[in-house]
């Protein structure tokens, strides 16, 4: 299916069926996450308890791991929550947030990398590729590295190892399944002035792989492109991050077939 039409489909989808979105999310992004999610039309839930992880993991249409607050017994129910969504078929995404920057989050990454199957892994070009070489720092959870065709390739090649989506963020999106490599070139470069925003693009490819789970490449790629564009509505109307934001929630609720049709950049 051509890209803009099963961006509309997914997207229609996603707002008739409204979703239950898992995320086990950090502190800081909880509330503008389900706010963003809500406003795609899907049904957020943030829960993070042992005793409950795994019963609300079986009910969601996605799961959504984010490491951006670590904390031991957050790890743990982040397994027994994939354990679930695994069992179930339920895709599981995993936001690997300031992956690089020490020793301990980059090992927590791959530790859950290698104890659960990660349907769409997700972040910026450091977070990612920290996970492949030694050498790949970041800077609190910037991106210090731009999409080369290098970095194309070694996110291919953790695609591969793991099995999964590989997205990394950037000046333009890449999407890969460590054959097939799509690019979006839609978004804004407010978006990085306004904390949690790649942690909402993680929870909105969560809502997309939910009702597409037969193609997940698409249904991530789909997700890019339509939370990009979305920025770009909104800087046409505020080009400073408070309104910016205000406004970025109002296009991802308003935007639909006709903004999707003329603005989005996937290839």
């Amino acid at each position: 299916m051509e890209m803009k039409t099963a961006t509309v489909a997914f997207l229609d989808t996603i707002r008739t069926t409204a979703p239950l979105v898992h995320n086990i999310t950090n502190f800081v992004v909880m509330n503008p996450t389900a706010n963003i999610l809500l406003a795609i039309g899907a049904s957020p839930v943030m829960a993070h308890s042992r005793k409950e992880v795994a019963d609300m993991a079986a009910m969601a249409g996605a799961l959504v791991l984010n490491i951006g607050t670590l904390a031991e017994k957050w790890i743990e129910a982040m397994l027994l929550a994939a354990r679930e969504a695994n069992q179930r078929g339920i895709p599981v995404i995993l936001d690997p947030v300031g992956a690089g920057a020490t020793g301990y989050r980059t090992r927590t990454v791959k530790y859950i990398l290698d104890e659960v199957n990660i349907s769409v892994l997700r972040g910026n070009a450091s977070e990612v590729l920290s996970l492949a070489v030694d050498d790949v720092k970041t800077k609190g959870v910037d991106s210090s590295l731009s999409l080369s065709d290098a970095i194309v390739e070694a996110a291919g090649a953790i695609a591969r190892q793991y099995a999964c989506i590989v997205a990394i963020s950037g000046d333009h999106d890449i999407v890969t399944d460590g054959g097939r490599v799509i690019r979006v070139a839609n978004g804004v470069p407010l978006m990085t002035r306004v904390t949690g925003m790649g942690c909402g693009l993680s929870a909105v490819t969560g809502a997309f792989c939910s009702v597409a789970r037969d193609d997940l490449l698409a249904a991530t790629a789909a997700a890019c492109g339509f939370y990009g564009l979305c920025g770009e509505l909104a800087s046409g109307i505020s080009d400073r991050p408070g309104s910016f934001f205000v406004a970025f929630l109002d296009a991802l609720y308003s935007a639909g077939s006709a903004e999707i049709h003329k603005r989005l950049m996937v290839d």
